[in-house]
């Protein structure tokens, strides 16, 4: 494990135990489905990574920024695992601590899984509405609130960019009258943004107000990269304020544990939020 794991690791425990996970919705008001088997870890592959899936009560844990005068911008977190599973450590917690120590609150979101795409866009749009609605409380500036998301959940904070009008559920209550328009995207190795066709995947709305979005990815993540470079494509066309830092190498599914040259990304993920103004 890295310095920088090493760490980032201590700062998760020192925050884990005041983390609390909020349930999303009423108690059964949740739209649509959940899953047919009951929660649990995946088995252990021997790589230190939780895998969650079977999730039909989806949360968000707050790990708050160190506390300050003026409300934190934030983040919810999406992680991946193909909408299958959600890879809750790698790309959950630990991204968590590592937004906390530069002043950023982060809202880690456990969607519903498996294969449930309509769902983990409802939880997230939800999610987004909730922190708003939640901002004094949670010391969260409702402005400066974005979607972080890796692989599928780099696809799910995308989705969230552009499917926002009309939203994916009826509104319930007052939480739903609250934008659930993110500020700001990170794409890190997002997945499914393409049609295999050569176009972008036709469940994004490039038509939409889409925010301010970064999108990263390496050329060796042969699967994936190619949506990437056409979601770029389609962006800049659209006049969409965003960037696309594509490195050589890293693949696919590093999150904080990259020895390649997608390493950098935080780094410059750091250097395009303060540059737009969400640090």
């Amino acid at each position: 494990m890295n310095l920088r794991l090493i760490h980032l690791f201590v700062l998760f425990l020192a925050h884990t135990a005041f983390a609390e996970p909020v349930a999303i919705w009423p108690e059964g008001k949740m739209p649509d489905k959940g899953a047919k088997e009951p929660e649990s870890d995946l088995p252990p592959k021997g790589d230190g990574v939780q895998r969650i899936t079977n999730i039909s009560r989806p949360t968000l844990t707050i790990f708050p920024a160190p506390k300050t005068n003026a409300p934190a911008p934030a983040m919810i977190v999406c992680p991946g695992g193909g909408y299958s599973y959600v890879v809750y450590d790698k790309e959950g917690t630990e991204i968590a601590a590592w937004l906390n120590q530069h002043g950023i609150t982060a809202l880690v979101l456990k969607y519903r899984t498996p294969n449930n795409r309509t769902g983990a866009l409802q939880d997230l749009q939800r999610s987004l509405r909730l922190a708003r609605a939640h901002a004094a409380e949670w010391n969260v500036d409702p402005k400066r609130l974005g979607a972080i998301g890796f692989s599928a959940g780099g696809n799910l904070a995308a989705k969230a960019s552009s499917l926002f009008e009309p939203p994916a559920y009826p509104a319930l209550d007052d939480v739903d009258q609250q934008s659930c328009r993110p500020d700001f995207a990170v794409l890190v190795y997002p997945a499914y943004l393409d049609d295999k066709a050569g176009h972008v995947s036709p469940d994004l709305n490039l038509a939409a107000n889409i925010p301010p979005t970064l999108i990263i990815h390496s050329e060796d993540d042969k699967t994936y990269v190619p949506g990437s470079k056409l979601y770029h494509a389609a962006l800049e066309a659209a006049k969409v304020p965003h960037e696309f830092k594509l490195y050589t190498t890293g693949g696919h599914g590093y999150a904080l544990r990259c020895e390649r040259e997608a390493k950098a990304w935080p780094d410059h993920a750091l250097e395009w939020l303060k540059k737009n103004g969400m640090r």
